[in-house]
């Protein structure tokens, strides 16, 4: 009867293994094709006798793809406003999340409804409405108190950042975090004689290693890989981010592909390497949505 079980058990994990092993397959096959084909010529990507190895290793490639466009500026524009961003959202995330959590006030369930309803809302909803409240901010860009007569926040960075800060996700991963935590800690810290703020900033904020960093993965990648917003508030080159720079690569007859890959390939890495440093406090952070409302 021992044995059978053991064997079953066994059978499940074999099973288990070729089943993960063949997923993650799947994931990893196009990534390795886009690396393998930034070491091509054009030539022979374009060529019909299609291989997967590359006849000719061309690692200049990336030197070359690097070289067309102000690159610079565009890692300078996506840092800046990925940092920028992920600061004030961590910051304001956690900061209603400890709200919701720890605080009794009138109308906490209410307002928290409708947070959730911001989680259902696709993006692109919201996206004309967006862009009109940043071109017609007041008091910016040449716009009086009633928001006309300029441009507002129309090709600006701090148009990008604006909005990207707002997100009901981080308030709910945060509250579902902070409701995992003892009220007996709060009594305790209120006993020492702490007041909220001291109990948020000493207590809890270095306690949310796994949600600060889940935070800052999902918001780093949304960012980070974000077309849509950037290409309809910007203009103008001076504020192009990354992902707007891999355009250059295309045109309405031409797609170089070598150059393509492998200036994907650079923009990526610094994601890859984020998420390399920060996913064991990333699974944490993911587990923790799962603690009761």
């Amino acid at each position: 009867m021992i044995g059978s079980m053991k064997k079953e058990r066994m059978i499940g994990r074999i099973v288990l293994t070729v089943v993960l092993a063949l997923l993650s397959f799947v994931i990893v096959a196009p990534f390795l094709l886009a690396i393998l084909t930034s070491l091509k010529p054009l030539a022979e990507i374009q060529s019909a006798d299609f291989t997967i190895l590359p006849r000719e290793w061309h690692f200049e490639n990336y030197l070359l793809a690097m070289q067309q466009g102000d690159w610079p500026r565009y890692f300078a524009n996506s840092i800046t406003v990925t940092l920028t961003t992920v600061f004030f959202a961590v910051l304001f995330n956690t900061l209603a999340g400890f709200a919701f959590a720890r605080f009794e006030f009138k109308g906490r369930k209410f307002l928290f409804f409708f947070l959730l309803i911001g989680i259902m809302v696709p993006a692109q909803v919201t996206l004309i409405p967006t862009f009109f409240m940043m071109k017609q901010f007041p008091l910016v860009g040449g716009n009086n108190f009633f928001g006309m007569g300029g441009t507002g926040f129309y090709d600006t960075l701090p148009g990008l950042i604006i909005p990207y800060v707002s997100g009901s996700f981080g308030v709910f991963l945060c509250r579902q975090f902070f409701l995992g935590f003892p009220r007996s800690l709060d009594e305790a810290a209120e006993i020492d004689g702490a007041n909220k703020w001291q109990l948020y900033f000493r207590i809890y904020l270095p306690m949310s290693k796994p949600v600060i960093a889940t935070l800052i993965i999902t918001k780093s990648s949304q960012i980070w890989n974000d077309y849509l917003w950037p290409v309809i508030l910007t203009i103008s080159n001076e504020n192009r981010t990354v992902q707007l720079g891999l355009t250059i690569f295309r045109n309405e007859t031409v797609i170089q592909w070598h150059y393509l890959m492998a200036a994907t390939m650079i923009v990526i890495a610094p994601l890859v390497v984020m998420f390399f440093f920060l996913q064991k406090y990333y699974v944490g952070g993911i587990m923790a949505g799962g603690v009761k409302g």
